[in-house]
């Protein structure tokens, strides 16, 4: 019971035949539909479609955010369905960053509290957590909003402290859903620069949803869903 099984180091995620279903009134919708990915290490990749396509429910299913109606899906490859509920939240704690599109950031907190946050939860210590924030406080340019409290933060400024808080613990990959869904053009381009800078500093695999143009024109693997189903899945150079 939850052995490793894939032998390349290199892979961060793999799914078999993944199957999501949902029940609207007597009819049985399919969010996704055995899906069969990889994603390796230090990817920058984005899954796109029209809306319903199954993008959000497939980073669901592979955060352990949502159980499969069939399929598996292997993180590191340890069958996350296969562990307790206490298991599962300790297993992403330390591996896996979320970046959603509602932000859940913490009102009460700064900007640099609210970025320590899991660290804390890790058990990391207050000397570990100051260094770190302050390096990312660094990276997304927001030093001088250290002691801000979110209500006073623009959009734009709220997404790049979600994006550090999900990088803090350096988990093993970031799942993004639709992150620049409300920004204007130079909010996203900056979040999508640091979010790239961060990819390539500290070789962070990210995972997003998206429907933005503006990321899949930074992402070098786009992942086509139609009917919860692969469709394309093609490689750039950028």
């Amino acid at each position: 019971m939850n052995e490793l099984i894939d032998n390349d180091k290199s892979i961060i995620v793999r799914t078999e035949n993944l199957s999501k279903s949902f029940l609207d009134g007597k009819s049985v919708i399919k969010a996704t539909d055995r899906v069969n990915l990889t994603i390796t290490s230090g990817e920058f990749t984005a899954v796109v479609g029209p809306s319903g396509s199954g993008k959000t429910t497939l980073l669901n299913l592979i955060g352990g955010l949502t159980t499969p109606s069939s399929g598996k899906v292997f993180v590191k490859g340890k069958d996350i369905n296969q562990l307790t509920d206490k298991e599962l939240v300790n297993f992403r704690l330390h591996n896996i960053g979320f970046v959603f599109q509602l932000l859940n950031l913490i009102p009460v907190l700064t900007v640099e509290e609210n970025i320590g946050f899991v660290m804390e939860l890790q058990g990391a210590d207050k000397e570990q957590r100051i260094a770190r924030t302050a390096e990312l406080l660094e990276v997304i340019g927001m030093k001088d909003r250290a002691h801000s409290r979110p209500s006073s933060l623009s959009g734009g400024q709220k997404q790049r402290v979600a994006v550090a808080r999900a990088l803090a613990s350096k988990p093993l990959f970031v799942l993004a859903d639709e992150p620049t869904a409300n920004l204007d053009t130079e909010a996203a381009e900056t979040l999508l620069n640091t979010m790239l800078l961060l990819n390539e500093k500290e070789k962070i695999t990210f995972l997003f949803s998206t429907h933005d143009p503006r990321v899949m024109n930074k992402a070098r693997r786009l992942i086509t869903l139609e009917d919860g189903r692969i469709t394309k899945d093609e490689t750039y150079v950028r």
